[in-house]
């Protein structure tokens, strides 16, 4: 109940929404004093959170410096959430998120980690058949990683049971490694209070696929931008879970 709340929650928590709300409330709404700042601030909504600047910016600020200094480890554990289900030929099939991996592929052929830990179940409210951890698998097996150096963890459905099942099954196969923790450079934050919960030795975290940008063009100024509003859903969702994570514990 509380993971479909939860989706439910994010829905309503997109800027989108509320633009949609308040451009629809100016219908219903008979006074036309309250329409007019019902649409002015429909219109504030709309021109804030698709300015590409702004939420450039907020992302610069949330998001972590790339470590410099490079370091061997025992065990890679790459977040999952880049990859699905290709329905066309029942491959795997890669979203905006895939630098978590190849950035694993990387450090793995570089041998400064010796074995990939893919976590990631499914967290499909209607199906969870397919578990993105498997697919990932066969994919590395496919690209000639030998399997002894591939673990698979594929039930959690969040960060947290990332974090709990990756530690229970690292505590089976090699307790006291030296951990790597690949994700994306928004999600560091988060990630850094969830796993150092579960981990008594602290990992330590590679940022990847970074959305904040280093230079910005004139229009990014002015220009309403859409995508813009897919930036702030991604940074209200990291900034709640950071803050219930922070308050339970």
């Amino acid at each position: 109940m509380i993971f479909i709340l939860s989706k439910i929650l994010l829905f309503l928590i997109r800027p989108f929404f509320w633009f949609c709300i308040l451009l629809l409330a100016t219908v219903f709404v008979k006074q036309q004093k309250t329409r007019k700042k019902l649409f002015s601030a429909a219109v504030i909504v709309l021109l804030f959170f698709s300015n590409s600047f702004l939420a450039g910016k907020a992302v610069n600020f949330y998001e972590p410096e790339f470590p410099t200094e490079k370091k061997h480890y025992d065990i890679a554990i790459v977040l999952g959430g880049f990859s699905g289900l290709n329905k066309r030929n029942n491959e795997i099939q890669f979203n905006g998120a895939n630098d978590r991996l190849f950035q694993a592929i990387s450090l793995y052929r570089q041998r400064r980690i010796k074995k990939i830990l893919i976590t990631s179940g499914n967290a499909n409210i209607v199906t969870n058949e397919v578990k993105e951890a498997d697919l990932v698998k066969k994919f590395l097996h496919d690209s000639c990683i030998p399997d002894s150096d591939v673990l698979i963890e594929n039930q959690s459905r969040n960060t947290v049971e990332n974090a709990k099942l990756s530690w229970a099954l690292i505590q089976k196969t090699w307790p006291g490694a030296k951990t790597l923790v690949i994700t994306s450079a928004w999600h560091i934050p988060r990630a850094k209070l969830i796993f150092s919960r579960f981990f008594k030795s602290r990992p330590d975290y590679l940022p990847t696929n970074y959305m904040g940008r280093t230079n910005y063009d004139f229009e990014d100024f002015i220009v309403p931008n859409p995508g813009a509003f897919g930036t702030w859903d991604l940074l209200f969702k990291e900034w709640i879970g950071l803050a219930l994570d922070s308050v339970r514990g």
